[in-house]
């Protein structure tokens, strides 16, 4: 089974974090392929416009979706500052799977 890709883009607000769970649990509920959702997601996050606190909650709250559906949210393309924020705030587990 190939592995699903989200991709994050722009400038992440508060308002987003719905959306983007909304987005993800689609893409958990269809793998494209009519068999069984992927067991990990990549996570694009090279458009991230802005690394901010509101981007750190939304990535953890996408890894929480991610999880309560059986997957794993894998980071792609996260740069040093989104790492080490990740780290700050005690999300290592985020930080790592990048």
């Amino acid at each position: 089974m190939k592995p699903a890709v989200m991709r994050i883009t722009g400038r992440i607000v508060p308002a987003d974090v719905p959306r983007l769970c909304e987005e993800l649990r689609r893409l958990l509920r269809d793998d494209g392929a009519g068999g069984e959702p992927p067991h990990e997601v990549f996570c694009d996050v090279a458009g991230l416009a802005q690394v901010n606190l509101a981007a750190v909650d939304a990535l953890a709250r996408l890894h929480l979706t991610a999880r309560r559906h059986g997957s794993r949210l894998r980071l792609m393309n996260a740069g040093p500052e989104l790492l080490a924020l990740l780290d700050l705030v005690g999300l290592p587990e985020l930080a790592d799977a990048a």
